[in-house]
This record gives C-alpha cells, sequence and structure tokens, in this order.
C-alpha cells in the first residue's frame, strides 16, 4: 500500500467511527468486539442520521439486533428495524414494477439494460433486502428515446422535466426521471451510462455481454460482470463516494471476485480511468478493509490515486456532516452554503480536465428550469443565453427566501 497517502482520523465523529466498525464485521461473533468506550459516546440520534444519509440501514440492523441489547438502546434497534422492513417492502415494489417495465418495453421493440435496483441487489448481495434502491435505472439506445417517452406516458407515468425545450439537451444530460403518483415508484430512462464527455461501450456492446435474472417471472436484463463494475466504480467516483453504499458494493463484488478466483482488471484499460478503480479499492481498504486483488495492487500506489482518495474520504465525511446538520435548527444556513460551497470545491477537484471544461461549459448553458421560470416562444430561445445569469441568479433568491 501507498505510504504516502492518510486519512485524517480527526475529522471524523464518533458516529461515524461506530458506524464503520459495525460495517467492518464479517460475522456476528466478532459484534462483540465493539468497544464500550466507542458506543458509550455515541449521540444515538446523530448515528441513525448517518446511518440513513449513507443508505447502509439494512446492513447495520442486521448486525445490530445480533448486540447485547444493553449496549445498543432498543429506541435505535426498533428504528433501524422499521426502515429495514419498509426497504424491503420498497424493494418487493421495485421488482414488480421492474419486471413489468421489461414485458412493456420489450414488447415494443426497446432494449432495455437495468443499471440498479433489486435486479443489482441480489447479484451483489444475493439478497435483495440487504441493498437501498429510491428508484429504477435502465439504459436504452439513443434511437429509443422518443418511443419509451410515449410508452412510459402511456402507462401512467409523469415526466418529471421537459425534453423537448432544447434541441440539443441530450448532450446536456444523460438521463430524464418519470414517476408514477399511483404506483409511487420513480424510474430514470438512460440514453448514456454517464454524463458527457466520459468515455464509455456502446449499447451494442453492452448488450452483447448483458446478463439475464430470474429475479421476475418476466426476463430482466442486466449488466456483465465487468460492466457492472466499471459502472458502479464510474458513478461513485463522479459523486465523490459520498455514500457508503456505494463503497459496499465494491468491497461486497471485490470480495466475491476474489473468493470466485476471478480477474477484475479486464476491461478496466479500456473504460474506467486507473485512478477511479484505485480510488475506490484505496477507500474501501481504508474504511471496509477490503482486500486488494493481486492483480490491481500496483494501481493503488499511484500518486494521483492517493491524492484522489484522500479528497474523497474527506468529502464522504464532510457531506455526512451536513446531511446532520441540516436538521439542526440551530444550524446557521449561512455557514451551512459556505461549507456546502467548501465541499463542493473537492468535488471539481476529482474531475479530470476535460469533465471540467464540459462542467463550466454547462454553467453557462440554458437547461430546462430557465424555460420554467421564463416561458419564451421557440423562435426566441437563442435569449436564454445572454439571461441565463439573470435566470440563475432568480432561482437562487427564491430557493433562499423558501
Amino acid at each position: 500500500m501507498n505510504k504516502n497517502y492518510s486519512f485524517d482520523l480527526s475529522i471524523i465523529s464518533s458516529e461515524l467511527r461506530l458506524l464503520l466498525e459495525i460495517m467492518k464485521m464479517e460475522n456476528e461473533d466478532s459484534l462483540s468486539t465493539l468497544k464500550k468506550e466507542l458506543i458509550n459516546e455515541i449521540d444515538w440520534d446523530l448515528f441513525l442520521l448517518l446511518v440513513n444519509h449513507h443508505r447502509v440501514y439494512p446492513l447495520i440492523y442486521l448486525k445490530l439486533k445480533n448486540i447485547d441489547n444493553k449496549m445498543i438502546p432498543s429506541r435505535v434497534l426498533r428504528i433501524l428495524h422499521e426502515k429495514y422492513k419498509e426497504n424491503t417492502l420498497k424493494m418487493l415494489l421495485l421488482s414488480g414494477e421492474m419486471g413489468n417495465i421489461s414485458k412493456i418495453f420489450t414488447e415494443n421493440n426497446i432494449r432495455l439494460l437495468f443499471l440498479k435496483g433489486p435486479v443489482i441487489a441480489e447479484d451483489i448481495y444475493g439478497d435483495i433486502s440487504l441493498r437501498t434502491s429510491k428508484d429504477l435505472d435502465i439504459l436504452i439506445p439513443t434511437n429509443d428515446i422518443s418511443k419509451a417517452d410515449k410508452l412510459m406516458l402511456y402507462h401512467g407515468y409523469k415526466r418529471e422535466q421537459s425534453i423537448v425545450s432544447f434541441n440539443n439537451w441530450r448532450w446536456m444530460t444523460h438521463h430524464v426521471t418519470y414517476y408514477h403518483p399511483q404506483k409511487k415508484v420513480q424510474i430514470e430512462i438512460h440514453w448514456r451510462l454517464h454524463p458527457a464527455p466520459e468515455k464509455e461501450p456502446s449499447f451494442d456492446d453492452l448488450w452483447k455481454r448483458k446478463r439475464v435474472s430470474a429475479l421476475t417471472t418476466y426476463r430482466v436484463h442486466f449488466l456483465g460482470k465487468e460492466d457492472l463494475l466499471t459502472y458502479l466504480v464510474s458513478h461513485g467516483a463522479r459523486h465523490g463516494w459520498f455514500r457508503l453504499r456505494w463503497l459496499v458494493d465494491i468491497d461486497k463484488i471485490i470480495r466475491k471476485r476474489i473468493n470466485d478466483k476471478e480477474n477484475i482488471s479486464i476491461l478496466l484499460k479500456e473504460y474506467v480511468h486507473y485512478n477511479y478503480i484505485g480510488q475506490a479499492i484505496v477507500l474501501a481498504n481504508k474504511l471496509f478493509n477490503t482486500p486488494i486483488p493481486e492483480e490491481i495492487k500496483y494501481i493503488s500506489k499511484v500518486k494521483l490515486i492517493s491524492k484522489k482518495a484522500q479528497l474523497s474520504y474527506f468529502y464522504l465525511v464532510k457531506m455526512g456532516n451536513l446531511e446532520i446538520n441540516q436538521y439542526n435548527d440551530s444550524y446557521s444556513l449561512i455557514k451551512l452554503n459556505l461549507q456546502k460551497s467548501f465541499v463542493n470545491r473537492y468535488l471539481f477537484a476529482m474531475k479530470s480536465n476535460i469533465q471540467r471544461v464540459f462542467f463550466v461549459i454547462k454553467l453557462f448553458y440554458p437547461n430546462n428550469e430557465d424555460s420554467e421560470i421564463l416561458k419564451l416562444p421557440k423562435s426566441f430561445y437563442f435569449l436564454y443565453f445572454p439571461l441565463r445569469p439573470f435566470l440563475w441568479a432568480w432561482r437562487k433568491t427564491r430557493k433562499q427566501s423558501l
């Protein structure tokens, strides 16, 4: 392991430290090794907020329920149990809709790949109740976007944003969101795995390597092993790994691959920067004691990877703190916004040079929110460009006043 990188443990709260200690435990017997001194320092309300922020309450509950109740307040276990049951019901609901959407699209000659949701939970954890998911993410060919949009609207889904305001909206984003008010299900339809300009395989290549899930009565297609790993790594890195759930996914995948003696380096050179996979490995190893596969040990020793792992570690901790502080009525809104601005600098630093260029361009490019504030005829769309700074300022002012 690279000796040049370090993690400042002083910025970790007792609540986050306990959460990490619980996540690292591999069996019920080891739970008794928790330091009573650490548990005695815990603010359990803050602990619950962190568990919720990182979306790991199913795993935390299953481990904590086997601990002596004298160590863990019964109220905490009860709340976690309720969250666990709610998530199980949610995942069952999503599983049913996953089969339904797959059937509708397939019968209308639209190929689709599920990127996340219950099918991923079952593949990685072996149990859909062990991973959380707020929606279903599916990938379709770009040419089928309009057709898929009509199908979603016909079957009762409401589009949560306009996709027709600007002619070249597709390069500005990579998905559109739908919500079914009766079913209470949200679905994101993607035409790219990641925002442009990140390099990624074509849909046809992904389709050739697809897998079929037996989770539902109707066949469901999802990403192949290598494609799923590279997708999750890129997704987590793009978001600064600010939710531990994403790193837990990587931890579970790597441990399984090592046990099955499978090589995980295939496709990494072609579709994922080494700093992405290295960053994930360093973080997972540090936080969860994830073993580093022999064939990619050298990646974790690269200086740039070490630096980005430190940035992500800082971002992960600070974002968790911000999540908690939003529930504190005495917390200053100004201070909160300053801290958000501070940690967002780190997220910007995580981007490659070309990603930074696109990020800046998008700041000055009109979007659907601008068209919602000021309705203009299509022939006057060009006015959104010079008006963009004023519309942005108006939108921010309105949010502050709410």
